[in-house]
């Protein structure tokens, strides 16, 4: 590979054709990868909505991100076998643009051995995918889980975790997968400081994201009634004033948004198989 000097301030910059960075890099030798098994309990009561919408504009990728290959297989295709192996999850609803539902199958589901359900919902718009893929979930799951299709560094035990928290916290609607700030957050106005809150209250939230599903429903029929539009399906539980908790998750936990991201995600799954790997020997 050429060698690249990258500013370590600069950095976002440099990077910002990242994945090209990699035409030298053999994935070859993982592609024979340890595939995580696919189990369904008897008596699931989660369901899990992937949300694969967006046209990936930021990450500048002909056919969007959720299609980008590492290590042979797609960005979608990595967060939902995650899901695949949790024994809770009785089904998979994958929401995209109704215009691609068909290669979203052919090339990211159809070619790997899914062992639970799955199922497509069309949309493109975050909030109004989560209400799509929910109106393809039977009202025998407990549980609603949803999911950032671009977030493939999410772990089986994090999931089960996540969905444990919930289950045993009977006073609780949802749960979600967080990190603690770690920067110093400042409130501008016009360009200028005007405060610094203590940000130890302050956290980033994830996917995935947990809700009994009776409250879920509730709560997207309250937001559609009333024009309410949240950043995220917590926010819809909140202004219900539902109680959800804080899962603390793993930084690495990053969805590709950017071509930089790329990078970061390539090497954590190189060095993830490689632990598979190792754990199996």
């Amino acid at each position: 590979m050429t060698e690249k000097t990258i500013d370590p301030i600069f950095a976002p910059s440099v990077l910002e054709h990242a994945m090209a960075m990699f035409d030298d890099v053999n994935f070859d030798a993982l592609k024979a990868e340890p595939r995580l098994e696919g189990v369904v309990d008897k008596n699931p009561k989660t369901a899990a909505i992937i949300l694969a919408g967006g046209s990936g504009e930021r990450f500048g990728h002909e056919g969007g991100k959720q299609l980008v290959e590492i290590a042979g297989k797609p960005i979608l295709t990595r967060s939902a076998e995650v899901f695949d192996a949790v024994g809770d999850v009785g089904l998979i609803v994958i929401v995209c643009p109704e215009e691609r539902m068909s290669e979203y199958l052919s090339k990211a589901i159809d070619p790997f051995p899914f062992v639970t359900p799955i199922v497509m919902a069309p949309g493109s718009i975050r909030q109004e995918s989560a209400f799509s893929g929910l109106e393809l979930v039977p009202e025998e799951y407990e549980f609603v889980m949803l999911h950032d299709g671009a977030r493939p560094l999410i772990t089986k035990e994090l999931i089960e975790h996540t969905i444990s928290t919930l289950k045993g916290n009977i006073d609780c609607d949802g749960a979600l997968v967080g990190r603690p700030s770690i920067d110093t957050l400042k409130v501008v106005e016009n360009g200028v400081v005007v405060g610094t809150p203590d940000r130890s209250v302050f956290w980033n939230a994830q996917t995935p994201q947990v809700f009994r599903a009776g409250i879920y429903r509730r709560a997207h029929a309250s937001a559609l009634s009333d024009g309410f539009v949240g950043t995220d399906d917590s926010s819809l539980i909140e202004r219900l004033g539902g109680r959800v908790l804080m899962v603390e998750g793993k930084r690495d936990n990053i969805k590709l948004t950017v071509p930089e991201d790329y990078l970061i995600i390539s090497a954590a799954i190189r060095a993830a198989i490689e632990d598979r790997r190792e754990e199996q020997l």
